[in-house]
């Protein structure tokens, strides 16, 4: 892993955090996601530490994430018919949106409504689940020079005075000295520090934790938190879940015929044979100049026709982010690994998993 490859990097520790989350203290359920958080402030990697059955519940609920303007009518939905203005707290903007969501909730499913005269009732199809436990934030810095980590110090100083997260982390690559630089480096104490070696490939001894976090969600069991934090708690959670980390390649370029899929121990990452680099999102895209489509020929092959390789690449990793989710709810009968789908030693170019 090149130095400057903090893409690769990123999707290194994500698949990591999916293996053998919780470094500190052994196996916890969890799902991970990549590119979240606030107006204020994305997190490199987001790591949900969910309850398995009610992980499930969720599941049973509805597999898109649910917005912030249909939580607020799933949520509060009641047993029994009501009209959406009575079941439903002041949300502090115009009615009519609201109006507007409780028909949408209903288009996808989440809540049940009828009319009574001019008004619209609402019922709530399966109460909400209460599926999160702990929301983990971790920056990636693979090189912590000087200057990087005194950006990353104001960075996660804010993350743990945000009270958004119950961890902070900082994970960087281990340079092999008797003290690791990033423990010399101006830190807030309250952040781990996670190192890693993926230079035998992602697996679950790939990481060690080199300073072990606080856990910052004492102050909310004492009674600090507030309606809108775990309001927006719950929206991070619910854009993890609909999202993953694997959703590059809705922004990249599957479809080139450059684009790979290499595998690194037990992870795949993406791979441009073009220029012989793991390329980041921007660079992945219809304006490259090295991007050219895959031929009219690939798209053909077997019956039915599906789409070239491109989408087979598209269909593997949607499956494999499924594959996480059933071994969080004990769907997969126990098992915890999942097969490569790897299509030849060096790269997936077919999709098959």
């Amino acid at each position: 892993m090149r130095p400057d490859a903090e893409f690769g990097y990123e999707l290194m520790v994500c698949r990591y955090a999916e293996l053998a989350w919780h470094p500190g203290e052994g196996s916890r359920p969890a799902i991970v996601s990549r590119q979240l958080g606030t107006r204020e402030r994305r997190w490199d990697t987001v790591v949900i530490e969910v309850d398995p059955a009610g992980f499930a519940a969720r599941r049973a609920l509805d597999d898109r994430t649910i917005g912030s303007d249909l939580l607020h009518v799933v949520r509060h939905a009641p047993a029994a018919w009501a009209w959406y203005r009575d079941a439903l707290p002041d949300p502090g903007y115009p009615w009519r949106y609201v109006r507007e969501a409780v028909h949408r909730a209903a288009g996808r499913g989440l809540v049940e409504t009828r009319r009574r005269g001019n008004r619209i009732e609402i019922r709530r199809v399966r109460p909400y689940p209460d599926w999160i436990r702990r929301i983990v934030a971790v920056e990636n810095k693979p090189d912590l020079d000087r200057s990087a980590a005194d950006a990353l110090a104001d960075q996660l100083s804010h993350d743990v005075d945000a009270a958004l997260a119950d961890e902070v982390w900082l994970a960087t690559e281990t340079t092999g000295e008797r003290v690791e630089p990033a423990l010399l480096r101006s830190m807030p104490v309250e952040a781990g520090v996670l190192t890693t070696d993926f230079s035998g490939g992602v697996d679950a001894g790939a990481a060690r934790v080199a300073w072990h976090p606080s856990d910052l969600d004492a102050a909310r069991r004492d009674g600090a938190s507030d309606p809108e934090t775990v309001t927006r708690r719950l929206e991070i959670a619910e854009r993890a879940y609909g999202k993953g980390w694997r959703s590059f390649h809705d922004t990249m370029r599957p479809d080139c015929r450059s684009f790979e899929l290499r595998r690194t121990g037990r992870a795949l990452v993406p791979y441009c044979a073009a220029k012989e680099t793991i390329p980041t999102a921007r660079e992945c895209s219809g304006s490259c100049p090295s991007f050219a489509p895959e031929p009219p020929g690939w798209r053909t092959a077997g019956w039915p026709i599906e789409g070239g390789p491109g989408k087979g690449i598209q269909r593997l990793l949607r499956r494999r982010r499924e594959r996480v989710h059933d071994e969080v709810t004990g769907r997969d009968g126990g098992r915890t690994t999942a097969r490569s789908g790897l299509g030849s030693e060096n790269g997936v170019r077919n999709g098959r998993d």
